[in-house]
């Protein structure tokens, strides 16, 4: 439950659309409810609370229904819930939702999406009504697609999408420079066009409790679905006088539990933790592992370096941008042994834990702490 937002942010400079007013599409079927279900809705909304000192008004277009309004305590009298107010399911409602909300979106000067699942309203919208258009995204859609290897149909539907969202839009927000550079190559989209801003660390709430950490206790936070090679990192363990503690759940949970079983790895299963309990659970460790195959800015690694982790990540694009190996953290392959031996070195060298943790958290402060996320999205907001 929230208990009211507080906002402590002073920007070195304020930068002021206050003659403006901002929409923000959120991704198709979500809804404030279904935030407040799977505990994100603080996080998500936290950042609106500020841009609101900066907006005449905003609109947030749900798909949630009647029962959105109220859920958000102490909400700026400016910021709007415009909810569903149809029969229609919510692919429909998507594409007639600049119709339904016309009189609303003529009004606006700014479109935003949260994803780029449910983009589409955003770009009719500015097709019907000359808005300015952001489109932004947490991850590469069709990227992350390819490096799992998802069917052609799956594929062939995201390049569509993001081609008709790339190509309309006035600004291009992604999280990561790989994201970046796939657009680019991909799309044919001017990198001038696009913008680099990760995804923001609440660092007052994720930070080291000063409480002492288990040394044996290694952490895994994410889905418990094939792209974050959950197999190799269980198996990685076959050897290690250490506790796996995984946070999270998916379609892999029981073949996971066979698994450890049959290895005799010691394993606790948290399930789904709450924004409000993470940060504890994350700081009764001192290991992180992120062993993934494929990665946008990952939320989990970013949070567990800013509680003061030693963190290891895999070689890929989406974690390579944010570790530096051996510095403030450890870059490891997808396979089991590298997995094994980056263990391993951080459960026999203290000394590199402590350094690895300092450096960790000094990371997540100066690029990704809210500050300076709200800074660089109002400097688009402002010149767009």
């Amino acid at each position: 439950m929230l208990h009211g937002i507080r906002i402590t942010i002073k920007l070195n400079k304020m930068i002021d659309n206050k003659s403006k007013i901002l929409g923000l599409f959120l991704t198709r079927g979500l809804s404030i409810k279904k935030w407040k279900e799977i505990g994100i809705l603080e996080r998500e909304i936290r950042p609106y609370f500020e841009y609101a000192k900066n907006f005449e008004k905003i609109f947030i277009f749900s798909y949630g229904k009647k029962d959105d309004l109220g859920l958000i305590e102490n909400l700026p009298k400016n910021i709007e819930i415009v909810f569903n107010n149809t029969f229609l399911p919510s692919f429909f409602y998507s594409i007639f939702l600049p119709i339904v909300h016309k009189n609303i979106l003529r009004r606006v000067d700014i479109l935003k999406t949260n994803q780029m699942d449910g983009s589409w309203p955003a770009v009719i919208s500015k097709k019907l009504f000359g808005n300015k258009l952001i489109i932004r995204s947490g991850y590469e859609w069709l990227q992350y697609l390819e490096n799992t290897n998802s069917s052609w149909w799956k594929r062939k539907i995201a390049y569509l999408i993001e081609n008709y969202a790339y190509g309309n839009a006035d600004k291009i927000i992604i999280t990561s420079s790989g994201g970046k550079k796939f657009i680019v190559h991909k799309f044919n989209i001017d990198e001038n066009k696009i913008e680099i801003i990760p995804n923001y660390i609440d660092t007052d709430k994720f930070k080291p409790f000063g409480v002492k950490k288990e040394s044996n206790k290694v952490i895994f936070v994410g889905r418990l679905e094939p792209v974050k090679n959950i197999f190799n990192m269980v198996e990685a363990f076959s050897g290690i006088d250490a506790e796996l503690v995984i946070v999270g759940n998916g379609s892999q949970k029981e073949e996971i539990e066979k698994l450890a079983l049959k290895n005799k790895t010691k394993i606790d299963f948290k399930g789904i933790v709450s924004q409000d309990d993470l940060p504890s659970v994350l700081n009764s460790s001192s290991i992180f592992v992120l062993p993934s195959f494929s990665e946008g800015n990952p939320k989990s690694l970013l949070e567990a370096m800013s509680c003061g982790l030693a963190c290891i990540g895999s070689n890929i694009e989406g974690i390579i941008s944010i570790i530096k190996n051996k510095e403030n953290g450890i870059i490891c392959g997808t396979d089991v042994e590298s997995i094994n031996i980056s263990i391993k070195s951080l459960l026999v060298d203290k000394d590199l834990v402590s350094r690895i943790s300092e450096n960790a958290r000094k990371s997540i402060l100066e690029e990704f702490s809210l500050e300076k996320v709200i800074e660089k999205e109002l400097l688009i907001y402002k010149t767009i």
